[in-house]
């Protein structure tokens, strides 16, 4: 479904029921359309803009962590969440041009995203009722949408800024050598504001949460890190060296992946024992498969050494999708690994966290952390 027979499908309904407020960006487009936006893409999310993005991630992440006190308990969700944020609207904007793009949103992506999944999960005629949550849902689009075309607007289309923006206003197709429209770099944008921001913050809150819970592994990542980086600012250039990290970070997906997602079928196929039709909605669950017994032992157990093992290294492909697969696989899967191994690196190189009440869940498609307590103390 995601790989072989990947054309064979499209976005599933609870995507296209997002489409109209959200417009037609690269995870709610099909087809052919599709394929053209995803090229057009590519090269926002390569080596040399990551190594961009990774130093505007560190002085974020170092602001944020700057303004803790000792001793202090955070609320760690809120935190990653405003800090995910910041580091997907800097690299999107620039920080200074944008400023007032990242400003509005702070304010309106949020409410976006929450306030967007009870209309997915809503029936159709819900959306039209005069609801407090439609309401503030259609002012937060209206106000995000104008803002975007506000900065696109005073800007050169021929100027790099350095920033995404910039790369998507500038993107030619190689083949006719046209350029996207403004309401489609603006549904990029929207893509990239609600889909970055989200899978950023909880990664990286699930991870402080884990490592609050495991301070044995959170030591050996600080020893990792102190050895790597010697007391300097971590870079892009460093992760392949901060094996552990990621090993920790790879846990993190496994145990926190999404419970479902959907596809749709374009035309008629054959999918195990099963033939659907056109139009068909077919169901999966990257955690069915990420903590299947079959191919994870002790599934449910946070353990960030099973990624060094040879069992890990010689599962079937498929098995492990954080990001999706094939030719609909997450475009930004690189930058957020990259963007959570710096976040982890920079806070524990001079934190420890320790939890400090319960946790509160919201389930939706994915755990929600709402109240993630930790006391923040200096690293020994």
């Amino acid at each position: 479904m995601l790989v072989t027979n990947g054309s064979s499908f499209g976005t599933g309904i609870m995507f296209r029921k997002f489409r109209p407020y959200a417009g037609n960006g690269l995870a709610l487009s099909d087809g052919s359309f599709h394929r053209r936006q995803r090229k057009l893409m590519l090269p926002a999310f390569d080596r040399n803009h990551l190594r961009r993005y990774a130093e505007l991630w560190v002085r974020a992440t170092t602001a944020l962590t700057a303004s803790w006190r000792p001793g202090e308990v955070r609320r760690i969700d809120a935190d990653m969440q405003a800090l995910a944020m910041t580091n997907v609207g800097e690299a999107l904007f620039g920080t200074e041009l944008g400023e007032a793009a990242i400003s509005e949103a702070r304010r309106s992506i949020p409410l976006v995203i929450r306030l967007g999944m009870y209309r997915v999960l809503s029936p159709g005629f819900a959306e039209k009722l005069p609801l407090p949550f439609n309401r503030r849902f259609d002012e937060a689009t209206t106000r995000m949408k104008a803002v975007v075309h506000e900065l696109m607007a005073g800007r050169d289309a021929d100027t790099d800024h350095g920033d995404l923006l910039s790369t998507l206003l500038l993107a030619k197709d190689a083949e006719t050598g046209e350029r996207m429209t403004r309401e489609q770099v603006h549904d990029e944008v929207m893509t990239l504001l609600t889909a970055g921001t989200e899978t950023t913050a909880l990664i990286l809150a699930w991870a402080c949460h884990e490592l609050g819970r495991n301070p044995d592994v959170a030591d050996r990542m600080r020893a990792e890190v102190d050895r790597v980086l010697d007391g300097r600012p971590v870079t892009f250039d460093d992760l392949p060296a901060l094996v552990y990290t990621g090993q920790v970070v790879s846990e993190v997906l496994r145990l926190y992946a999404l419970w479902i997602l959907m596809r749709r079928t374009e035309q008629e196929i054959d999918l195990g024992p099963v033939r659907l039709r056109p139009g068909d909605e077919v169901m999966f669950s990257p955690l069915a498969l990420h903590t299947d017994p079959r191919y994870w032992d002790h599934p449910d157990v946070f353990d960030p050494d099973r990624w060094a093992t040879d069992r890990v290294r010689s599962l079937p492909p498929g098995v492990f999708i954080p990001f999706g697969n094939g030719i609909r696989q997450c475009i930004g899967h690189l930058f957020a690994r990259a963007e959570v191994v710096i976040g982890l690196a920079t806070i524990f190189a001079r934190w420890r966290l320790e939890p400090a009440g319960p946790v509160r869940v919201r389930y939706t498609t994915i755990a929600y952390p709402r109240g993630l307590p930790m006391t923040v103390r200096p690293r020994d």
